[in-house]
């Protein structure tokens, strides 16, 4: 058994001080007052604040290299390294719109992630090239297609792990959403045209959440709802949310963070290659991308993804956005674990829950990562 001791501790409920966290191998064994161990026990002392660690649902690429580049299980272990920088201990890689090979290369190499000892690869997100091609955004254009059978069947039999699909349900066929929702695929509304009446349909079929809000979907307008105005409607749905000050105006998360019942919008970085590292470019479908001004922009200056990592988002949602951080901690990890399916392992410092931790100062700096009790020190960048 380990105690690690923390000047305050968050269980995802609750902060409290002098706690010690007892960690028996891969799970959480408790959290006792540290007044309540034995004197003869030996406690690892830490600075700052002892959290659940965070969960990525959106990750294109981190530690210097992008998954649609090279799809393999060593690109996952080096993206995820990338991640742990900024908190996140639990990360769904990201394929962006490509060919069929390269999302089944994809999807292998989450599978030998997943059963080589790299246990913050949750799952595979798989974001397109299923969209309206006028709100595409950075994907390729001569990528984005429709759905055919032989797609549909092989989304279907992606059952080893979570799987979350985005896609534009104005351009699938009625009932391919239902298929998807009934294989227990994650499937979510992006870079999409819908009217409302049309993502009202595909909730009835199953859709179950909304890729970055705001951004690549039609607007919310007095007498067209559209995308952004169902998905701030659903009673239901998960709703993730790009926060590093260029994608979404701070008074858009505030009023999506109000207008959506508890526990249903959740951070996403959106990152790409930069998170980890130093680079200030990198090339994504023979195009550079460049950081600029703290964003990512292609040649023609639109947005590509993000350059920040969770404990990015959750800074920026609690000063800028005014989210108390108790909140935004869910945000970013409670909350993604519940729309994964695995609020019963992740999101909570609690018994039984696997030993996923973060350790971040008053500036929410990471020093300190847990992954299934594996311990790692981030040094000062």
């Amino acid at each position: 058994m380990r105690y690690l001791l923390a000047d305050r501790v968050f269980d995802g409920d609750r902060f409290s001080s002098e706690s010690v966290v007892c960690v028996d191998g891969k799970r959480i064994h408790g959290i006792i007052p540290a007044s309540d161990i034995p004197s003869e026990v030996n406690c690892e002392h830490y600075s700052g604040t002892l959290a659940p660690g965070f969960i990525d649902a959106q990750v294109n690429g981190g530690g210097g290299i992008m998954f649609n580049n090279a799809p393999t299980a060593e690109t996952l272990r080096q993206i995820s390294l990338g991640h742990r920088l900024a908190g996140t201990t639990g990360l769904m890689p990201t394929i962006i719109s490509d060919t069929p090979e390269t999302q089944r290369a994809a999807a292998n190499a989450v599978s030998e992630a997943r059963t080589s000892d790299c246990p913050g690869i949750l799952g595979i997100h798989i974001e397109g090239p299923f969209f309206d091609p006028d709100r595409r955004g950075t994907h390729k254009a001569d990528m984005i297609r429709k759905m055919d059978a032989e797609d549909l069947a092989w989304l279907a039999s992606l059952n080893d792990y979570p799987v979350v699909v985005t896609l534009a349900p104005e351009h699938t066929a009625p009932g391919d959403v239902a298929v998807l929702s009934s294989a227990g695929i994650n499937v979510c509304a992006g870079h999409t045209n819908a009217s409302y009446e049309q993502i009202e349909t595909a909730l009835n079929e199953g859709l179950r959440g909304f890729t970055h809000l705001f951004n690549a979907m039609s607007p919310l307008t007095a007498r067209a709802p559209g995308t952004v105005g169902a998905a701030l409607d659903s009673d239901t749905s998960w709703v993730g949310i790009i926060a590093d000050g260029h994608h979404v105006h701070p008074a858009s998360i505030r009023i999506a963070q109000r207008s959506l019942p508890e526990g249903k919008l959740m951070l996403v970085s959106d990152s790409m290659s930069t998170v980890g590292t130093d680079d200030t470019s990198f090339e994504l479908y023979g195009e550079r991308i460049r950081l600029h001004a703290g964003k990512l922009v292609n040649a023609e200056g639109a947005l590509a993804g993000s350059a920040i990592g969770m404990n990015d988002a959750i800074r920026y949602c609690h000063r800028e956005v005014g989210i108390s951080l108790d909140e935004c901690l869910r945000m970013a990890s409670l909350y993604p674990a519940a729309f994964l399916k695995l609020e019963g392992q992740l999101g909570r410092i609690a018994p039984g829950y696997r030993a996923d931790l973060v350790l971040f100062d008053d500036d929410i700096n990471v020093s300190d990562s847990w992954v299934a009790g594996q311990h790692m020190s981030h040094p000062k960048r």
